[in-house]
């Protein structure tokens, strides 16, 4: 059984802890970037001392053109993969009224667009395969609340709520479940200036969230174990919500 797994935005942050953690239950991994060339490298570097083989792709998830033939390409090269992982993602945040076309516009093109631009190019081999299958999208506690100055961010991630359920529907008796991850507060990138004080108003466990702690649940979705779990939307925040 081909076993491996597309993680978009596996460089750093939950893309990489997800890639690391997949690479530790035996994944064949095709590690996703965008730019940063070098961490990726290191990245793939840990993953294969793993154990397990690694294709890097580079491409902008927002660039439909692009992403389809470089995941066509890999495709054809390995075979179909048996999961995809959707964690790439942007956010720009401010406030609605000061809110510029290019901040909506770029956000909604990464993060929404994001799941036909890869998702799609994959779903038809997985079918043709006869092997069922995994997809785990990324959302956010965002997507499922609302957060102000987050009102781009918010209708992406609520949109990759609604797709993923729509295609859990579609693909079911294919034996390819579709679930969501909706992290709260996760130590990363992009949430690195939120001061404590707020962190601790926020969540009631009174902390950030761990990158391995979204990375576990999406290996567990990954797994045989999860075999009977479709159409559901995860939170891993705290307590948030």
């Amino acid at each position: 059984m081909n076993n491996r797994v597309l993680v978009t935005g596996s460089s750093r942050g939950i893309g990489k802890a997800i890639a690391l953690k997949l690479a530790a239950a035996g994944y064949d991994i095709a590690l996703h970037y965008h730019s940063n060339q070098t961490a990726a490298e290191a990245t793939a570097i840990e993953v294969r001392a793993l154990g397990v083989n690694v294709s890097l792709l580079k491409f902008d998830v927002a660039e439909r053109v692009a992403a389809k033939a470089t995941i066509e390409a890999d495709i054809q090269t390995h075979g179909a993969y048996y999961g995809v992982i959707l964690n790439a993602g942007i956010n720009r945040d401010t406030a609605f009224p000061a809110m510029t076309e290019n901040e909506w516009d770029s956000v909604i093109h990464t993060n929404l667009d994001g799941f036909y631009n890869v998702i799609h190019p994959c779903v038809m081999p997985m079918v043709q395969g006869r092997k069922g299958g995994r997809i785990i999208t990324l959302a956010s506690v965002s997507g499922i609340a609302g957060n102000r100055g987050q009102v781009n961010y918010s209708a992406s991630k609520a949109g990759i709520i609604g797709a993923t359920k729509a295609l859990s529907l579609e693909l079911a008796k294919r034996k390819i479940t579709v679930n969501c991850i909706a992290p709260g507060l996760i130590e990363t990138d992009m949430v690195a200036d939120i001061p404590k004080d707020m962190i601790e108003q926020l969540v009631p466990m009174r902390r950030m969230g761990k990158p391995y702690e979204i990375a576990a649940l999406a290996a567990f979705l990954m797994s045989d174990d999860a075999a009977y779990i479709t159409r559901q939307v995860i939170s891993v925040n705290g307590g948030m919500i």
